[in-house]
């Protein structure tokens, strides 16, 4: 059964965009078909973290408004056998796109993907809420701050009131020598400050920015313990 997962954060510079792409490459590699969405709408990041910013020509938008087919917004990532991205338009959303469109766009890429992959915009304004419309389930990324904890507190909230029931949590960017000192909060802290569970945490590497920036998902090197610990994050997401 297809399912749709919204991927957001209470603040920015989560790491959530990252995050959204290698979970796709993640799913991809295990032979799932994967669409990943970008609904950062004005603030699109997902082709250049995938290198396909040169192949954009249709985004999200085009599509609502009938400007094109599903299919034709579709970019097809060629290094995964079912691994595709729908862009975000370069401009913010001017009301042309409804919550109603996106509960209409996720049900069609249902009938074709297995996983659909929704980055939001930080934050829990209007675009959160439009993004979210079609989810399934969220995972909520998080830092080992205490402001960006209470955030993603915040967001989960939000979440429940749109009556997403599925929901957990991932820390990103983990220094587990800084854990140790007290100076940021702990794991048992955070898990403490979030109601959902927390399907993984990812360790600080500068590699992960590397990759990032040279649009190249972190998992496409098998071998390491990071694509490990996302496919062990994946399968926590999948199974709950």
């Amino acid at each position: 059964m297809s399912e749709v997962i919204l991927i957001t954060s209470g603040k920015g510079g989560t790491g959530k965009s990252t995050f959204t792409v290698n979970l796709g490459a993640v799913l991809a590699q295990q032979g799932y078909k994967v669409a990943l969405l970008d609904m950062d709408m004005g603030m699109r990041n997902l082709d250049l973290y995938m290198g396909l910013e040169n192949n954009v020509v249709y985004d999200v938008s085009d599509v609502v408004n009938g400007v094109c087919r599903i299919k034709q917004a579709l970019i097809k990532d060629k290094r995964f056998a079912e691994l595709y991205l729908m862009p975000s338009p370069p401009h913010r959303d001017d009301g042309t796109v409804t919550p109603l469109h996106m509960r209409v766009l996720c049900e069609r890429l249902k009938e074709r993907f297995d996983y659909i992959l929704i980055d939001s915009p930080p934050g829990i304004d209007d675009g959160f809420v439009l993004a979210a419309a079609g989810a399934d389930k969220a995972v909520i990324l998080t830092l080992p701050e205490f402001a960006a904890v209470r955030d993603a507190d915040m967001a989960d909230t939000a979440l429940m009131a749109l009556g997403i029931r599925k929901r957990l949590c991932v820390v990103n960017k983990v220094v587990a020598e800084l854990m140790g000192t007290g100076l940021v909060p702990s794991i048992s802290e955070i898990a403490q400050m979030l109601k959902p569970e927390i399907a993984g945490f990812i360790q600080y590497d500068e590699n992960i920015m590397v990759a990032t920036n040279n649009g190249l998902p972190i998992v496409c090197k098998k071998d390491s313990y990071i694509s490990e610990n996302f496919r062990n994050i994946a399968n926590r997401i999948m199974e709950y």
